[in-house]
């Protein structure tokens, strides 16, 4: 159970903050600014749902997500060593059901013949934000990965490539279910 009755602590008034494991790192550490990121996707996804009035079952999967964006957050924030107690991390089930998902959205979608413009409706350009902020936070997770000692799990990896496939196919249904999809012209303006 988490309990917040003070908010500031001035812990990081020199630049720095705890991990999860009480370890200080400057504030612009990689993996601060990994799971800083994944917090930025989850606030994108938190306005996003603002605009699903008509969309109910899309909204019923962003509240899903949202509560697992917060799990990948305090996995990154404990780095997983070898020798400690296990902490809360993502796992493959998670995984699994937004590819579940992925799959029940697209089934209703017509293919594309071409690559897709961010925009159409509120939701649907809110949505195409969403999922160029995970495509960042993914790369911030991959680039710590491949740093030493910087362990990132293998589903918490999994999970944010699946989740801006998940956002791309999100806005198209959102968009119409592909109807008002804005298609790019190659060279319309040259």
């Amino acid at each position: 159970m988490v309990v917040l009755n003070r908010i500031y602590t001035r812990t990081g008034d020199d630049g720095t903050t705890a991990l999860g494991n009480g370890e200080r790192r400057p504030k612009f550490d990689l993996r601060v600014s990994a799971y800083g990121t994944v917090d930025e996707t989850n606030a994108a996804i938190g306005v996003v749902r603002l605009h699903l009035a008509e969309a109910p079952e899309i909204d019923a999967m962003l509240s899903l997500i949202q509560n697992d964006l917060f799990d990948l957050g305090a996995d990154l924030a404990v780095p997983q060593r070898d020798g400690k107690a296990e902490r809360l991390r993502v796992v493959s089930s998670q995984v699994d059901r937004l590819e579940r998902d992925i799959d029940a959205l697209n089934a209703q979608l017509p293919p594309l013949t071409s690559f897709v413009l961010p925009g159409g409706t509120p939701a649907g350009a809110h949505l195409h934000l969403a999922r160029t902020i995970c495509r960042r936070a993914e790369r911030l997770m991959a680039e710590l990965a491949a740093q030493p000692n910087e362990p990132v799990s293998e589903a918490a990896l999994r999970y944010m490539n699946r989740l801006s496939d998940f956002l791309f196919v999100a806005s198209r249904a959102a968009n119409g279910n592909g109807a008002g999809d804005v298609l790019w012209v190659p060279g319309q303006n040259r």
